[in-house]
């Protein structure tokens, strides 16, 4: 483990995931299932729908504010 380690620090090129780099160096690199493909796939779909609805909801809370908008007029005395 010391010496994976040694190697990842002396990496020039530091890798993306050094959990992956950690795994293929020691030997328990296992093919990635599908099922979490998917998975990831679908929080990235659902990251998309999240943020459309977030931008949805600031166009209706400004639409909100224009309707509720009251002028005032102040009460004449006479």
């Amino acid at each position: 483990l010391f010496a994976v380690l040694v190697a990842l620090y002396e990496e020039p090129e530091k890798p993306s995931s050094a959990l992956d780099f950690l795994k293929h160096h020691l030997g328990a690199s296992a093919p990635e299932n599908p099922e979490i493909e998917a998975l990831r796939l679908e929080v990235a779909e659902m990251k998309e729908k999240y943020d459309a609805v977030l931008e949805e909801n600031k166009k209706l809370k400004t639409k909100v504010k224009v309707y509720l908008v009251i002028p005032y007029y102040p009460k004449r005395v006479f």
